[in-house]
């Protein structure tokens, strides 16, 4: 628990928590996201002045990297042969390995990656410790680098519980197909005995009533009828049960949503929401929150 803040939400101040996965900061009553990715991960800039009257006085130091033999600590002195050093004439007091070399140029696209799906600096770190485990252990000779980096940051995102998808994947790893990035993410997890977190559909339910417009009181009672899910028998995918609890849910609302518009939100195939919904209709006064809908309502719900 973290503190207070004022929720435009709510309109009002209300009790704060920090996701730690994915730096986000979120109301507790309603869920909105108040500050999003609030961890500071950029390079730390401090100003220093001499005697020589440098036009530069900004100094940052490079992060040091455990994955790497020397944690970067490389020392550089300026190059006797040229007084020029804002031409880069420094001589490498101590050479990177050449595998260092290529590690660096593989996590810095491991960050790019995750960067362009949002995930924070814990996310890329656990990503880059699983593929120095790949390449020590040649575990995927023969697949594409982009497959074997993706599948990386997948199981540390899996590793954390962070729902994200195979899909989301596909369009930042220069247009793989999901079964590439899932057989190696299932070579990596069997050759090095990676255990991967079971993602449940209630971590799914922000992102994807996020991406469909959906209202505070909407999603509330999709997570409620989430939670209630995870207590009943149904052998689905997370995703697809979440898609059919929404589709269910907005049936019951003003604000419905069409079945093809949760199919692209989810990633999950209509005729496949569709075999969820009839698993879960018969549940449906069970797991609906009676302050969302009462019994006469859900009676109107169709089952199929």
């Amino acid at each position: 628990m973290e503190n207070d803040s004022y929720c435009l939400e709510c309109k009002k101040t209300t009790e704060i928590v920090k996701d730690n996965r994915s730096g986000d900061t979120i109301c507790e009553e309603c869920g909105l996201v108040l500050d999003a990715r609030s961890i500071q991960e950029t390079i730390e800039w401090r100003t220093f002045t001499d005697d020589n009257n440098d036009r530069d006085p900004n100094r940052v130091g490079k992060a040091e990297n455990p994955l790497l033999s020397y944690a970067n600590l490389i020392t550089h002195i300026s190059n006797p042969k040229s007084s020029d050093v804002s031409k880069g004439n420094f001589l490498p007091m101590k050479r990177l390995h050449d595998s260092d070399g290529v590690l660096i140029r593989r996590l810095g696209m491991i960050t790019d990656m995750a960067d362009r799906l949002g995930l924070i600096q814990i996310i890329q770190h656990r990503a880059g410790e699983i593929y120095k485990d790949v390449e020590e252990h040649k575990t995927c000779r023969g697949r594409k680098l982009d497959a074997v980096l993706a599948a990386c940051l997948f199981i540390a995102c899996r590793e954390s519980k962070l729902s994200r998808t195979l899909k989301e994947f596909t369009t930042v790893s220069n247009g793989l197909k999901e079964k590439e990035i899932n057989k190696a993410v299932d070579l990596i997890r069997k050759r090095l005995e990676v255990q991967m977190g079971a993602v449940q559909a209630g971590e799914y339910v922000r992102r994807f009533c996020s991406y469909l417009g959906m209202n505070t009181k909407t999603v509330k009672a999709v997570h409620e009828a989430v939670v209630r899910t995870e207590e009943l028998d149904v052998r689905r995918n997370p995703k697809s049960v979440l898609a059919a609890i929404i589709y269910m849910i907005t049936q019951l609302s003003a604000d419905k949503k069409s079945l093809k518009d949760i199919s692209i939100a989810a990633e999950v195939a209509q005729g496949t929401i569709k075999k969820s919904y009839k698993d879960l209709y018969p549940y449906a006064s069970k797991i609906i929150p009676n302050w969302f809908a009462n019994e006469d309502d859900i009676k109107k719900l169709s089952d199929s």
